[in-house]
């Protein structure tokens, strides 16, 4: 957004901050289309040649091409991280700090059985996870080779 309303506004011009603002609350609002439209209208209004609109442009097709994978809308309402910042924090907890140790070598088993254990030690549910673990286990290993899964009795 900050690219494109550089095409509109000189460097520093707190119109710009207000122009940005406005058309983030409309991504944020689920219309993302909206602000494309805003974006490519405000630029043939100012006559701005395709080389002063670029960015303008650029930010437009960008809210086109995603706007399936824009659901800012329903990710605030659900109360979900809209900041990539917190998705790629996570990762690098949950994923690089364990998987990027010097010397190690993983294999794709291996890392993943690693990762499925330290999510929910990660997200303190290991607990509740260790006792479905240990009940899908004994359902996998013992009680379905017996007859409406009961044991004979000893």
């Amino acid at each position: 957004m900050w690219r494109a309303a550089w095409c509109f506004y000189p460097e520093g011009d707190p119109a710009a901050e207000v122009w940005v603002r406005e058309q983030g609350l409309r991504i944020l609002d689920g219309r993302s289309g909206a602000a494309a439209a805003a974006i490519r209208r405000k630029a043939t209004y100012a006559g701005l040649t395709p080389t002063q609109r670029g960015a303008a442009d650029t930010a437009a097709d960008y809210l086109t091409r995603l706007r399936p994978h824009l659901g800012y809308a329903t990710a605030l309402a659900y109360g979900w991280p809209i900041a990539t910042g917190v998705i790629e924090g996570a990762c690098r907890h949950l994923v690089k700090d364990r998987m990027d140790i010097t010397g190690a070598r993983w294999s794709l088993d291996g890392a993943e059985a690693i990762l499925k254990l330290r999510a929910p030690v990660s997200n303190e549910d290991f607990d509740q996870y260790w006792a479905f673990h240990l009940a899908q286990e004994k359902q996998r290993i013992h009680t379905s080779h017996y007859l409406n899964g009961l044991a004979p009795a000893a």
